[in-house]
């Protein structure tokens, strides 16, 4: 069989490296695609994954710039399919192997996980062979052409089975020993389910800084500029082993849902701040109080949400941590029987 991957977002990258690797063990033929977004093509490189680069990231943050990159990026991902000839195109958000799968009569395979993506889910999932989502998925999906799976897409990469936290290349990479670390995550805001929605203002990340500080080492992931004064807390590690740095940090707060998931599934507490919730994120909160979901951008409530976690002892979080991999599956493998036994994937993993 012939499987091609198209990343669009770091996130993709870490998501399909083991069922790639599963699938490539089995002999079937593999090609990635890429796009030049944040950090994406970096990690493909630092992790040794052979790829395509057919498009940038719009970073005009409007309808006509995402319009022009969909229409530039559908007809250059068409011209390497024609040549590749896949089988069945893999793809988180799947917009372009949607459309590009239509054209070339490939099986299009969708995996995502953020419901309030909705324009991206309207001209998405109409024409996608199957979606695939996670139990907690809430908005709306094609009948008939769909899959609900027990877990998150963090676990295809951070579940026990491939990922084991290397206490040495997280203080290479910026880890403090000797006092608590705090990850700090900053999105760009230009994804297109960003559209009208803004980040954390200077003063609350002025705020937060100055608290955490007070109770140990502060490191920032971000996507953009920072303030000059916060430039040097910026993460200066390699982006590929940032996992490690996360797995040993006492707490995570962020703009970003993905990686508040990635701490939660590993055991660390996260508080994911942003106008927008996510399922996921949603219910990592109710099953597990892994995640404390914060609506309001306010001093008060992070204050809140931060004492209240620094409070509980450390075995609280693995003990959760350890029932919320008892209740989910292998995604990496799940992935690769999807991709692999499609179609009868439809019927063979329906919940």
């Amino acid at each position: 069989m012939r499987i091609l991957f198209d990343i669009a977002h770091p996130a993709h990258v870490h998501f399909f490296k083991n069922p790639a690797r599963i699938l490539l063990d089995r002999g079937h033929d593999i090609l990635f695609t890429s796009r030049e977004k944040d950090i994406a093509l970096d990690l493909l490189d630092e992790l040794g994954i052979e790829h395509k680069p057919i498009s940038s990231l719009n970073k005009k943050g409007n309808l006509i710039g995402f319009a022009t990159e969909l229409i530039k990026r559908d007809f250059a991902l068409l011209k390497i399919a024609n040549k590749f000839k896949p089988d069945v195109m893999a793809a988180i958000g799947g917009t372009f192997i949607s459309h590009v799968g239509i054209l070339n009569r490939a099986k299009s395979l969708v995996f995502y996980d953020t419901e309030n993506a909705t324009l991206q889910n309207a001209i998405t999932y109409p024409f996608a062979s199957c979606v695939i989502v996670p139990n907690c998925y809430k908005s709306w999906l094609p009948k008939n052409r769909h899959i609900r799976y027990s877990g998150y897409h963090e676990l295809s990469y951070l579940h026990p089975n491939y990922f084991t936290a290397d206490l040495k290349l997280a203080e290479k990479n910026g880890l403090s020993r000797f006092q608590s670390n705090f990850l700090l995550r900053l999105v760009s805001w230009q994804a297109n389910h960003d559209i009208g929605e803004q980040g954390w203002t200077k003063e609350l990340l002025s705020s937060l800084i100055n608290y955490l500080k007070s109770q140990g080492k502060v490191i920032i992931s971000a996507e953009g500029e920072l303030p000059p004064e916060f430039e040097h807390l910026r993460y200066q590690g390699k982006a590929s082993e940032l996992h490690h740095v996360m797995a040993f940090c006492r707490l995570f707060i962020g703009e970003s849902a993905t990686m508040a998931s990635e701490s939660a599934v590993m055991g660390i507490p996260a508080i994911y701040a942003a106008n927008t919730g996510r399922g996921y994120t949603d219910e990592q909160e109710s099953l597990y109080g892994l995640v404390k979901n914060i609506r309001e951008l306010n001093w008060e409530q992070l204050e809140s949400a931060i004492t209240n976690i620094l409070k509980q002892p450390p075995h609280y979080w693995s003990q959760a941590a350890e029932k919320l991999l008892k209740n989910t599956v292998d995604v990496s493998e799940f992935t690769a029987n999807c991709i692999e036994q499609f179609p009868k994937t439809l019927n063979n993993f329906k919940v």
